[in-house]
């Protein structure tokens, strides 16, 4: 994408606004809770006190509105702490001459790596450094500093216990994730009667696995239809794959696959019912084709389902059921009734003791090449520039440069260019609108403190259409709350105006000249999803070795490394195709265009693999000859391949077609047996598909022309075994 169009495309999504509200009622509470801290320091304290005071109000409830499963009013003192103590040692600097800049450096780079903790912390963690160099404008003694830190925490406490005797919607995030999982089951169940080797969108599984963390009071507060429902979620998605795929399920054609849809449909329909139940809280109501699910009961009449498939049509109806029971039992429960802990279910840690594993997050981001470390280095530079060159050029709200490359600086290019866009556009208009109001109604102390609240709860309200508007409100904000100061509102008007200018061209032109590309981290995320899909894939085959030993922590943790690596390639790719110009993908030889074929190869490795896991045997069922080598080789395959692609060397996986051969032969010799049953044809069904998408990896990395073997997906011979058993000794 050439420099123009990238402009082009960030510039326009700056700037469009989505028709969404933040709920008006949540608005509303945050801009009380400003009222509420801004007018009795106001007559009690005077402007200055006021000023710090709903400035913490402010950002301490903007908090409130991220993306986030803590409890809000955590959030809110959270960030009144450190607006607190932004402000105190702002107000402590500013007396020293020179010290100022050199904290405001400082204390940037800091609120840079707040990103490594999350995008929530960081975004807090940046409003301070806002904060910070709005408040110290004003005049106060340094005796003062510990007063201004004190009321600007308390705007924190302020919104935190409003929130606590007004709650709206507390468990609102928690539903929407769960019932957005349920409502990707029921999409997903719609897709493959279409299309039955159709892919599962994994965000939702990831968003309410992060929702089911809780805290100890989230714990003992919970409403009982979240409880238990995720597990099942998560039981149903491999037995849908295993329903539909035409090689391990019902045949491609025929009345097999005419029931299979049949099922296929009726239990999208219950999972739709049950999204919406979780959703509402309304109690569960089936719909009329629920009864489809039970066709695959033996005494149906017409053609049943057969083999595998039938046991994942039982297997289906069975979990639809247990869900609708469990929402059912809930429905009776109290939210008083104890909940006992049980393996793996999953906890949340209080802020405080969050504190270190924070610090560890952070650490683990202090290396040059880090994405977060590049971007705290730009943070604390475009700050401390735009600061330094705004008093150099004698302007006296020089805060407002500064304040603005903070807020627009973010990890990434499209959000720090459609932000910058985003930002001056809205700023000019919330200055000139409030520079006018304040021109020809000259309103007095007080009603300037009511127009502040009111614009602040219009920001609240506009955080969901977009950040042009919601800088109109915060700007307009920041001018009636400063306008209490004396002053020429139009000279000031104009600087605000050339000072957004100033701050904006600084960051945005110090991207270009300092990007972090994430073009060129493309092979490193495709590796490491490479190497996490083949641990998930061997650990899932490896259960067919000894069905009766543990297996379920194992299998887990390994689906979810290889979820959070796909996520961060998803992730990186959608930030790379904004990026403007041509940028090396990270991997020697290897264009754009294979690492997209190459991440579908993975993906279908990742897709054999949930094939599998939804046929796990039971405890009593016979081990499946020759799974165990070929479990521990895909495994070490996979990792050698993601060393391989890092290092630019080739990729292939003849050892793993050498142990399909053998394992086929294994159950060949077994003949009736056991393994020779239907859990042996799974196997070798599975094990098939994961050797088609080794084999389409092979190609797509190295060309169809130097490719890996051709044997037909690589069921039969050793190919060239010899390469990865080179690599192994290298690498192992």
């Amino acid at each position: 994408m050439s420099w123009f169009a990238a402009l082009r495309d960030t510039a326009r999504t700056g700037l469009t606004l989505d028709r969404a509200l933040t709920d008006p009622k949540r608005a509303v509470r945050g801009a009380v809770a400003v009222a509420l801290v801004l007018f009795p320091t106001l007559a009690l304290g005077g402007v200055s006190l006021a000023t710090s005071a709903a400035m913490g109000a402010f950002i301490a409830g903007s908090a409130t509105f991220q993306r986030s499963f803590r409890p809000r009013a955590s959030l809110a003192v959270a960030a009144g702490a450190g607006l607190g103590i932004s402000t105190f040692l702002g107000y402590l600097a500013a007396g020293v001459p020179g010290l100022f800049p050199v904290l405001l450096a400082v204390w940037a780079f800091g609120a840079g790596l707040a990103w490594a903790i999350g995008p929530t912390a960081g975004v807090v963690a940046t409003n301070t450094v806002s904060v910070m160099l709005i408040v110290v404008q004003l005049p106060v003694s340094v005796t003062a500093a510990l007063g201004h830190g004190l009321v600007a925490a308390l705007g924190g406490v302020v919104q935190a216990v409003v929130i606590t005797l007004w709650p709206i919607g507390s468990w609102s995030a928690q539903r929407d994730a769960l019932a957005d999982t349920y409502a990707e089951l029921a999409d997903y169940a719609r897709r493959l009667r279409q299309d039955p080797t159709a892919h599962v969108d994994p965000a939702p599984f990831m968003t309410a696995r992060h929702a089911a963390a809780l805290t100890p009071w989230q714990d003992r507060h919970r409403p009982p239809e979240l409880r238990g429902l995720r597990g099942i979620a998560e039981r149903i998605r491999p037995t849908l794959a295993a329903l539909a795929d035409p090689r391990i399920g019902a045949p491609e054609e025929g009345p097999e696959r005419d029931r299979a849809r049949e099922v296929l449909a009726a239990a999208a329909e219950v999972m739709d019912a049950l999204a919406r139940a979780v959703s509402t809280g309304d109690p569960l109501r089936f719909p009329r084709s629920a009864p489809a699910l039970t066709l695959v009961r033996p005494d149906d009449e017409g053609p049943r389902l057969q083999g595998a498939a039938r046991r994942s049509a039982r297997r289906l109806g069975g979990l639809l059921r247990k869900a609708a029971d469990t929402l059912d039992r809930n429905d009776e429960e109290t939210i008083t009734t104890p909940v006992v802990g049980v393996g793996g279910a999953l906890h949340k840690p209080s802020i405080v003791r969050m504190l270190p594993v924070a610090l560890r997050a952070v650490r683990r981001q202090l290396r040059p090449r880090s994405a977060i470390f590049q971007h705290a280095v730009r943070l604390a530079a475009v700050v401390t520039v735009s600061y330094l060159l705004a008093r150099l050029a004698g302007f006296h709200h020089g805060y407002w440069a500064p304040m603005t490359a903070a807020m627009v600086m973010r990890p990434d290019f499209a959000q720090t260019y459609s932000r910058g866009v985003a930002r001056l556009a809205g700023t000019v208009v919330g200055v000139a609108v409030s520079t006018l109001v304040v021109q020809l109604a000259h309103p007095g102390e007080w009603v300037l403190a009511a127009l502040a609240v009111v614009c602040i709860g219009g920001a609240y309200l506009a955080f969901r259409t977009g950040y042009a508007l919601t800088t109109v409100g915060i700007s307009t904000y920041v001018v009636f709350l400063l306008g209490l100061q004396a002053g020429n509102p139009l000279v000031t008007a104009f600087e605000r105006v050339g000072l957004t200018l100033l701050g904006g061209t600084v960051a945005l032109v110090t991207y270009a000249l300092f990007p972090t590309w994430q073009t060129a981290r493309l092979g490193e995320r495709l590796a490491e999803w490479l190497a996490a899909a083949g641990r998930y894939a061997g650990a899932v085959v490896a259960c067919y070795v000894e069905p009766g030993a543990p297996r379920g922590r194992v299998v887990r943790s390994a689906l979810l490394d290889s979820r959070e690596a796909r996520s961060e390639l998803l992730q990186a790719m959608q930030r790379a195709d904004a990026e403007p110009g041509r940028h090396e993908s990270g991997l020697a030889g290897v264009s754009r265009r294979q690492i997209d074929r190459a991440r579908a190869a993975v993906g279908a490795l990742g897709r054999a693999a949930v094939l599998l896991e939804a046929h796990l045997p039971g405890g009593d069922a016979e081990p499946v000859p020759g799974a165990r080598e070929y479990g521990e080789e895909l495994r070490l395959a996979t990792a050698v391949a993601a060393g391989a692609l890092l290092t630019g060397r080739g990729v292939e996986f003849g050892a793993v077609r050498g142990a399909q051969a053998r394992l086929e032969e294994g159950l060949a010799a077994a003949g009736g047996g056991a393994g020779a049953g239907v859990q042996g044809e799974v196997v070798r069904a599975g094990t098939r598909l994961v050797g088609l998408a080794l084999r389409d990896l092979e190609r797509a990395l190295r060309g169809s022309s130097g490719g890996g073997s051709r044997d037909g997906g690589g069921v039969r011979g050793e190919g060239r075994g010899s390469g990865i058993r080179w690599e192994s000794e290298r690498y192992g």
